[in-house]
């Protein structure tokens, strides 16, 4: 689990705090038992598992670490990643029984990178979701790609890509809706 001297070594300070976003989650709104994750993203290396809800209440300390992992890695740009997005991968994990972290090939996405992402590609919208901190595209290692969106669209929150030659599942907290890419 996340031991501060890691999140030191995260290097937050008095960032961290600025870059917990006040939002309701449903985990607040239900047990006040604990939940965590364990994510990497592929394109930093960094890896990171974080009780990010116990007691109750959210973790500020771990939902920033959280948040500057889940960072642009074009840019550099940290934005707070919605609370509900934790859940739902939590969910997502106690649904399926993986034990691998998530593997995240894009969290938050700054408007400039998007917009680049969008001018190449007919699959990235214009306005996504990325830009706000309310979408991720993910997969697990110990998890067949249409059994995670399976799980996904079972939990009925939210949108739910599935990429298969891509090797990605979109999962956001928007409305929800689903739809296949490449």
């Amino acid at each position: 689990m996340l031991q501060r001297r890691k999140l030191l070594g995260l290097g937050l300070g008095a960032l961290g705090a600025s870059l917990v976003a006040p939002a309701t989650s449903w985990a607040s709104l239900g047990s006040t038992a604990p939940r965590h994750i364990a994510l990497s993203n592929l394109h930093t290396g960094e890896s990171l598992e974080a009780v990010y809800f116990d007691n109750g209440s959210f973790v500020p300390d771990a939902v920033a670490a959280l948040n500057k992992v889940l960072r642009d890695y074009r840019t550099g740009d940290v934005h707070p990643i919605d609370l509900r997005l934790f859940d739902t991968l939590s969910s997502i994990r106690d649904k399926t029984g993986s034990r691998a972290k998530f593997e995240v090939i894009s969290g938050y996405r700054s408007p400039a990178t998007n917009a680049q992402l969008s001018a190449r590609s007919g699959e990235v919208a214009k306005h996504s979701l990325h830009m706000d901190g309310m979408a991720m595209d993910i997969r697990l290692s110990d998890v067949a790609l249409d059994r995670l969106r399976n799980a996904a669209v079972d939990l009925g929150r939210g949108g739910v890509g599935y990429y298969p030659e891509s090797r990605f599942v979109h999962v956001d907290v928007g409305r929800v809706r689903r739809w296949q890419g490449a």
